[in-house]
């Protein structure tokens, strides 16, 4: 599947409230970030930036891991990483301001 289709299916997952945070994720948001930055960077996101293949730690399983950037509605950069897993989106490590 390309990337762009992918991104599309990311975007529907967050319009259709079908996403996750792993407790890290939760974790790494602080009062400058919340949830609704991390949505709207996906949601204006042009692209993925990079896909990573992985190998979950607790299953063994091959998965394929999205990084995606893209900017808040105020123009702050952020860098999210997220997995597609039973047609939900689990976001892994949360929005971290890009450099």
């Amino acid at each position: 599947m390309q990337t762009d289709t992918r991104l599309k299916q990311i975007k529907r997952l967050i319009l259709d409230r079908q996403v996750k945070f792993t407790l890290k994720a939760e974790l790494e948001l602080d009062e400058n970030l919340d949830k609704r930055d991390v949505y709207e960077s996906i949601l204006n996101a042009d692209e993925i930036y990079k896909v990573l293949n992985s190998t979950n730690p607790y299953t063994g399983k091959k998965e394929k891991l999205y990084i995606i950037k893209g900017p808040t509605y105020d123009n702050i950069l952020i860098y999210t990483k997220g997995k597609i897993f039973e047609n939900q989106l689990y976001i892994l490590i949360s929005s971290k301001r890009a450099l």
